[in-house]
């Protein structure tokens, strides 16, 4: 069955895209099928880095926003949306006037919300309102991304945190990259993968095993999650 990934977290600089980017790279190194969405108009990262398997989203347009669903219809599939910080609303919006949860239900279709923290307010209180509105509708997956905050205390203290495991939310502890070696990778224009290959021009020896080993803990992860949220073939596309 075809699997709907929202990543998001309303917030800018949290991290979503790298998550987005993490996700669309494990996918092709575990030969599972994915269509990918880049709803970032002005630097969408999926556009740039996995141009190959990505297309630009509106939201702000029901027509655009209408290929989720379709795509999802075509094959089985995971479906990754990278969401730009700021399109909640229209997202929202697309989801209740179409009544989306539940149509996805109908069709077999689970929506999962990844929402990726850093260890400010806002995040926590953005995450309880997505559990407001949507509740057991939907499956979650809370991000904690420790290159963007390193004392999550107040969220782990949290109602919210609560409210979490009440919902079966999975967790996720998203580990820091050296920043130099992130702004080497974005510089190049290169993929998670390239970033790892000798030869890869400004990325040096020890650059490339850190990608390596930043991937690999986060890849542990996700198989940890998988099959429960991700597609369970391995046939490619």
């Amino acid at each position: 069955m075809s699997k709907i990934h929202f990543v998001g977290g309303e917030k800018g600089g949290v991290g979503k895209s790298v998550l987005a980017r993490l996700l669309a790279q494990y996918h092709i190194d575990r030969g599972l099928p994915f269509s990918a969405f880049d709803s970032d108009r002005s630097h969408g990262a999926l556009l740039r880095f996995y141009g190959d398997f990505s297309r630009p989203l509106v939201l702000e347009d029901f027509t655009s926003a209408d290929q989720i669903m379709e795509t999802a219809m075509e094959s089985d599939r995971d479906i990754l949306v990278d969401l730009a910080a700021q399109t909640s609303q229209p997202l929202h919006r697309w989801i209740e006037q179409n009544d989306l949860l539940a149509m996805a239900q109908s069709m077999q279709i689970p929506v999962c919300f990844w929402h990726v923290l850093d260890d400010g307010a806002d995040g926590i209180h953005l995450l309880d309102a997505l559990f407001e509105r949507y509740g057991n509708a939907a499956a979650y997956v809370v991000v904690k991304n420790h290159g963007r905050g390193k004392d999550f205390s107040a969220f782990d203290a949290s109602p919210v945190q609560a409210r979490a495991r009440q919902l079966g939310a999975a967790g996720l502890d998203l580990p820091e990259l050296h920043a130099a070696t992130m702004r080497k990778i974005d510089h190049a224009g290169t993929s998670l993968w390239a970033a790892t290959q000798n030869g890869q021009p400004g990325l040096g020896l020890m650059d490339r095993q850190r990608v390596r080993v930043w991937s690999n803990r986060v890849y542990q992860q996700f198989d940890r999650l998988s099959p429960a949220l991700f597609s369970a073939t391995t046939e490619a596309t």
